[in-house]
């Protein structure tokens, strides 16, 4: 049905651009006869919604916010050990007794 609709929008389309162009030549009348069914197209495809993904569905046990399919349970558990970053967004440690970030210290 959603199909029907669609096509039916482009034979719409195509029709306006026919009866916009009656009086010119065959060339003109072809090309806005396809602008109108270009036009017919998108409306066609916005109505019944033809090209759209369907939405993706995450497990009820993940954390939404970060993305990365780390639940929120585990980030509680690991807050200690990750000092509050989330995985793998961890900034780098200066090395023990070597002082690499002192403000004095010239690379």
């Amino acid at each position: 049905m959603r199909k029907a609709v669609f096509f039916g929008f482009i034979v719409i389309g195509a029709a306006a651009g026919l009866l916009a162009a009656l009086f010119g030549d065959w060339g003109l009348r072809l090309v806005i006869m396809a602008i109108g069914a270009v036009i017919g197209a998108a409306i066609g495809g916005a109505v019944t919604r033809v090209g759209r993904r369907p939405p993706i569905r995450v497990p009820s046990g993940l954390d939404q916010s970060y993305g990365q399919g780390t639940a929120a349970e585990d980030r509680d558990r690991n807050y200690w050990r990750d000092r509050g970053h989330p995985p793998f967004m961890k900034p780098p440690t200066g090395e023990p007794d070597r002082h690499m970030f002192d403000p004095d210290r010239i690379a």
